[in-house]
């Protein structure tokens, strides 16, 4: 087969460096952007009379006959090409003549590749943002749902203050809140449209560059070429985005390992979302929360690749950023499949509310509520904080609970102890009275719910 770049060489290379240079197994997932992208450039050397707009109109009504049979499968793409774009051109001129082969005047493989992943990951962000709004929504459906009942807060994985399930889940939709935002302030960066930047340094022709750009749902074309062709910080950036994703999703995921275990035993999910073992007939396996887990770390890794790949690369293009690809590609769609399946993951849990109480009445949880009584009653935090430590030891001394303790036993440790520190000490009643902003109590979870609501209503990408 010609090469694209036959002329000053006579382009004859061993098939073994022919197979070891070719994309087009990975990066044929770019076709739509190839075509949609060609489009444009058509459309725009047409309107700048680079070419007539005869010839415009017929690279346009060619490329989208290859867009139509490459969707419906009559087209499939031939592994001989070297790349996508030599794909299409080679097929657009096989069908109309010479005149596909003005569609390559005044750009370059390199600001058309540039281009391509920019278009890809635009669309990508789209399709992740409305997952992670989705997965909010139904973080924070949940939280409603669990709003008032009390489960064991936890510092160091050891039991500490009593908190809600639903304070506890919109922790949760506070991260993947900030997801959104994240990926939201990337699209702005990546929104830069560097079609028209060539090789490296721009064209003779009389381009409009803010035509095409704006064409192809741009914000702007980049300012320089070089950077125009060389930048792949969008992709660094993308990927950074996509690994705090997964961050949040891997510690959602543990907790919830942790919850269904027989151990913890706090909530339940539904079979549909869990796995059987091949030998143990009791088991029930939450694989779909383990996946996402370990899952984790493939996107860690593409992450580090991309870094790997630009950290030395001299200006402009350089063969090595063919590498950028399969990492945005892996990244984009490990996500996706993480969030598609949590979501309903998530939206069929439910909580053994009883389980849940049942703990936060064990491990002393309501001490510091002890100590915060006591400040009530005039005694300085580091004192209350001194006997409350003395009371708790003698309870796990003699097997007792703060609850289970008489009045005259507490007046043994301070004077100032009444019959009202039992109603300071019950669950309810130290959950309640977190009324701090973000607290636990069910006023400010409920608050919580209302803000996110609204955040979501209000986000626009």
């Amino acid at each position: 087969m010609a090469k694209m770049w036959e002329g000053v060489s006579n382009a004859v290379t061993d098939k073994l460096a022919d197979d070891f240079n070719s994309s087009i197994s990975f990066d044929c997932k770019l076709y739509k952007q190839d075509i949609t992208g060609s489009m444009a450039h058509a459309s725009m050397l047409g309107v700048t009379g680079i070419i007539t707009q005869e010839e415009a109109d017929k690279l346009i009504q060619g490329l989208e006959g290859i867009l139509t049979d490459v969707e419906s499968g009559k087209l499939p793409f031939d592994e001989n090409c070297e790349d996508i774009h030599m794909f299409v051109e080679q097929v657009l001129t096989e069908r109309i003549g010479d005149v596909g082969k003005k569609l390559h005047t005044a750009r370059s493989r390199n600001d058309q590749v540039a281009l391509d992943l920019r278009m890809y990951l635009k669309d990508q962000v789209t399709t992740i943002v409305n997952l992670l709004k989705e997965l909010v929504e139904t973080v924070t459906n949940k939280a409603e749902e669990y709003k008032c009942d009390i489960m064991p807060g936890y510092t160091h994985l050891q039991r500490a203050q009593p908190i809600t399930f639903g304070h506890h889940l919109m922790a949760y939709a506070m991260m993947f809140l900030r997801d959104v935002e994240r990926f939201n302030d990337c699209y702005k960066r990546m929104n830069v449209c560097p079609i028209g930047s060539c090789a490296l340094a721009g064209t003779t022709y009389l381009t409009d560059r803010v035509y095409e750009a704006e064409k192809l749902g741009f914000d702007k074309p980049c300012l320089n070429s070089i950077d125009g062709v060389s930048d792949r910080d969008f992709c660094v950036e993308f990927l950074a985005c996509c690994s705090l994703v997964m961050a949040h999703l891997s510690r959602f995921s543990e907790e919830i390992i942790l919850w269904a275990s027989w151990e913890f035993k706090f909530i339940t999910l539904s079979d549909e979302y869990t796995t059987g073992s091949s030998i143990m007939p009791q088991k029930k396996n939450p694989d779909m929360a383990e996946l996402c887990r370990g899952k984790t770390g493939r996107v860690y890794g593409d992450l580090m690749g991309i870094l790997t790949v630009l950290k030395g690369l001299p200006l402009a293009y350089n063969k090595d950023m063919q590498e950028d690809k399969e990492s945005v590609f892996d990244g984009a769609e490990t996500v996706i499949k993480c969030l598609s399946i949590f979501s309903k993951m998530i939206k069929t849990l439910t909580a053994n509310t009883e389980n849940m109480k049942n703990a936060a009445s064990k491990g002393f949880i309501n001490a510091t509520d002890m100590a915060d009584y006591l400040v009530k009653k005039g005694l300085a935090f580091r004192s209350a904080y001194k006997i409350s430590g003395q009371i708790v030891k003698k309870c796990i001394e003699e097997n007792k609970t703060l609850e289970t303790l008489s009045l005259e036993e507490y007046k043994q440790f301070s004077d100032v102890f009444d019959s009202d520190v039992y109603q300071a000490i019950d669950l309810k009643t130290c959950v309640s009275k977190r009324i701090s902003l973000g607290g636990t109590s069910v006023s400010s979870v409920e608050m919580q719910i209302k803000e996110v609501r609204k955040i979501l209503d209000d986000i626009n990408l």
